[in-house]
């Protein structure tokens, strides 16, 4: 369920980028913000505990960065 959500996030972050680039850096940051709380988070706990509990948030900020980065990238390349 929530790889779903990060999935569909990541896709609608990607066609905002494409669409609108420069207004699709404020919803990028507040996820990677709100992702990264998470990771603060799980991060408070023991040892090898908060390695494993902060990854799924890392790579999931990791994700959303490059699909936004990625639509902005594909809209620099179209012709108009």
């Amino acid at each position: 369920m929530v790889i779903a959500g990060v999935i569909a996030l990541c896709v609608v972050l990607a066609v905002l980028a494409f669409l609108l680039p420069r207004l699709s850096r404020h919803p990028e940051r507040g996820t990677q913000r709100s992702l990264g709380m998470g990771a603060r988070a799980g991060s408070k706990a023991p040892g090898l505990l908060g390695r494993l509990f902060s990854k799924p948030f890392h790579s999931s900020s990791r994700a959303v960065g490059k699909s936004g980065s990625a639509g902005r990238r594909a809209r620099r390349k179209m012709p108009f």
